[in-house]
């Protein structure tokens, strides 16, 4: 027979038991709460940049880079398509294992060229500011790896930038390397402000992490000076970049793929 004492101390344990079952059941939710909200934030942070990650540059969500979301734009009316068919081909699949040597001559001009379904971008280099990144744009160019490439990304609010150079299209291609940061401290930069006409690499929002994305200012926007400015617009470019923006983007939240046809047909790069 059970006595008295030996029945408190079964309940009892009974009891701890069921507490500690609670516990351990509260905890597994509170783990798996945490994994969602750390997969939610990587969505957010690799994502919804058109990745501003994995080689595209991190200012997706102007929260992140001017202080305030989007909100909703009037590109959500979709305007006619300013731009033209893309030449016949396709983006090459290229990758190689590290940076390519330095060949440019860092004392020479170069300039590059997008001939794209829109018009014709020219940028004038910094090559003495930014070698790494010129030299890396020259091997790219020579290479045709930014040819029949789509530019992906339109951003309309807060920041004002047309993103391109990912043959995959979807702000997650890259080179297979990258490229230190350069020319961070460019007199253009003032106010944490990339101006109009600024070329500038985009990155992972990490250090060193520049492949072949870059985004094209058309109106001066609020940025860190993280992502390397290596390139001017010309004004004809300039013109073509507008005519882009103009048109709007696809999500009609200020961040998304141009409602133009942006392809580049063929980028080169001269020494001047």
């Amino acid at each position: 027979m059970v006595s008295n004492d030996q029945r408190r101390r079964q309940l009892a344990r009974e009891k701890f038991l069921r507490q500690q079952q609670r516990r351990e059941s509260a905890r597994r939710k509170a783990r798996m709460r945490n994994t969602v909200i750390a997969s939610v934030l990587a969505v957010v942070v690799v994502g919804g940049a058109g990745a501003f990650a994995a080689g595209a540059f991190d200012g997706k969500d102007t929260k992140d880079s001017a202080g305030a979301k989007p909100s909703a734009s009037p590109s959500a009316s979709k305007a006619a398509d300013p731009c033209e068919k893309p030449a016949a081909g396709t983006a090459k699949s290229l990758s190689w294992k590290k940076e390519p040597a330095l060949t440019i001559d860092k004392s020479a001009g170069y300039t590059m060229n997008l001939a794209t379904t829109c018009g014709d971008i020219g940028v004038g280099l910094k090559t003495k500011q930014a070698p790494h990144t010129v030299n890396s744009f020259a091997f790219l160019a020579g290479k045709g790896f930014f040819d029949h490439t789509k530019c992906h990304r339109l951003t309309t609010n807060g920041i004002y930038v047309l993103q391109c150079g990912d043959p995959k299209g979807t702000g997650a291609g890259g080179p297979g390397y990258t490229i230190p940061d350069e020319n961070l401290k460019d007199k253009s930069l003032k106010g944490n402000v990339y101006p109009a006409g600024t070329v500038a690499m985009a990155n992972t929002g990490q250090k060193h992490t520049g492949g072949s994305q870059f985004f094209l200012v058309y109106q001066d926007s609020q940025l860190p000076p993280s992502y390397t400015p290596f390139g001017t617009i010309s004004d004809s470019g300039m013109k073509v970049i507008k005519k882009i923006a103009a048109a709007g983007e696809s999500t009609g939240q200020g961040d998304g793929a141009p409602n133009a046809t942006v392809v580049i047909n063929k980028a080169t790069v001269t020494k001047s």
